[in-house]
């Protein structure tokens, strides 16, 4: 007789599937749950900047390289061209005003200059005989006058006389007759010799006139010529220091050959050279600093040159209030300009961050600090040290400030000390 065999439910088959499905779920499960949350990354404290958001004075500055210049520089040229024949001092030497440096010698100049001594000369003593000449004429005319005067008083006496006798019937008419045309000629003779001495007279003071403005130009042409011949003796322009002196005894320098440069001691200033994306941002009256031996000092751009080299232009800056006791000329000095005036604002410091975020974001502290985590933020200007915090960050916060280089796309750092 048959008999009913009971159905076994878990049967090793159906524990198989069962479990295999189980499996299959708890991995989607879990490729899910690790996939859709954050990825985090555990990252060493002591490996990493962590700075803290704070409000501030904030300036917008640029530093940039000044060398120490003299505050007034003089370049020495050759005025004229010559052979050097005498050094007087050296390079570096401390030179008064007006003080020899060295002498040339330039035969042709010297030669030019006799032969235009002897051409004022020649012009001076025709116009010395000019005026003796002159002045004998005038004697001559003189005396030609005084005859003409004492014949025409004469001839006048005459023709009063004649006229009256005349009248007496003293004396014929032909002889009255005659007398008065001996008065008419004295007269017109007078006036005659009279317009012929104004006439000398005009024409000997044109000609001395002339005469000795020929004179003042050669002597003008002479004196050009003697200070030509003298800055043939070279001389120090102002009081100061002789710099790059290299002429040699025997040399032959051309006229406008640089000599060196006298540095006057009065005082220094600062010349600096600045990148050209910065030169619409930059006019005189802008502020700059540095320190030196633990002393901070103050600068205030006095000029700007706006031609641009090799990317560049240059500013001289002149000091405000104390000038360092220890500078000398060609120091170079690390100063900071100003291109802003100073104002109240967020600031996180610069760090390596801003290479990876471009500034869009950067990892904040939790308030516990076990964590880091992303946070968008908006940075505005910025100077050596600091970023303008717009948005996103507020005082007291604090930041992850150096490289993000090995995080990859990490949403959370993980932070633990070793």
């Amino acid at each position: 007789m048959d008999r009913v065999i009971a159905k076994k439910t878990w049967t090793p088959k159906r524990i198989i599937t069962i479990a295999g499905i189980s499996a299959i779920a708890l991995l989607i499960l879990g490729s899910f749950y690790f996939t859709s949350g954050k990825s985090r990354l555990n990252v060493d404290t002591e490996r990493i900047t962590i700075s803290e958001v704070r409000k501030g004075p904030f300036q917008v500055t640029i530093p940039i390289n000044g060398i120490v210049l003299p505050q007034t520089s003089i370049y020495l040229d050759a005025q004229e061209g010559g052979r050097v024949e005498e050094k007087f001092v050296e390079d570096g030497t401390m030179m008064k005003e007006g003080q020899p440096i060295l002498r040339l010698s330039n035969p042709d100049l010297e030669l030019s200059l006799a032969n235009q001594e002897t051409s004022v000369f020649n012009v001076l003593t025709q116009m010395q005989i000019a005026r003796n000449n002159a002045q004998q004429n005038t004697v001559s005319r003189l005396n030609q006058m005084a005859e003409v005067d004492n014949a025409l008083k004469e001839a006048e006496r005459v023709y009063n006389l004649n006229k009256k006798l005349v009248a007496q019937k003293v004396i014929g008419t032909q002889e009255y007759q005659q007398a008065e045309n001996t008065y008419q000629y004295q007269l017109r003779r007078k006036k005659l010799t009279e317009d012929i001495m104004r006439q000398d007279s005009a024409t000997n003071r044109i000609q001395l006139q002339q005469q000795e403005q020929s004179y003042l130009n050669m002597k003008k042409a002479l004196d050009l010529m003697k200070k030509k011949v003298g800055d043939l003796i070279v001389k120090s322009p102002i009081a100061g220091q002789l710099t790059s002196f290299d002429a040699e005894i025997g040399q032959n320098i051309s006229a406008g050959t640089r000599l060196g440069q006298i540095d006057a001691t009065s005082g220094f200033k600062i010349r600096a050279d600045i990148d050209e994306h910065y030169i619409t941002n930059v006019f005189t009256g802008l502020t700059a600093k540095f320190t030196l031996s633990n002393k901070d000092y103050k600068l205030k751009i006095k000029k700007v040159y706006t031609q641009v080299v090799n990317g560049r232009f240059q500013v001289d800056m002149e000091f405000v209030g104390e000038v360092p006791q220890n500078i000398r000329r060609g120091q170079t000095l690390q100063v900071l300009l100003a291109l802003s005036d100073e104002t109240q604002a967020v600031l996180v410091s610069k760090g390596g961050f801003y290479q990876t975020t471009g500034g869009n974001w950067i990892f904040k502290v939790s308030e516990d600090g076990k964590t880091a985590y992303k946070a968008d933020i908006q940075l505005g200007r910025q100077n050596p040290d600091y970023y303008e915090v717009l948005e996103g960050l507020k005082p007291g916060d604090k930041v992850v400030t150096s490289s993000y280089e090995n995080y990859g796309n990490m949403q959370e750092l993980v932070l633990k000390k070793e």
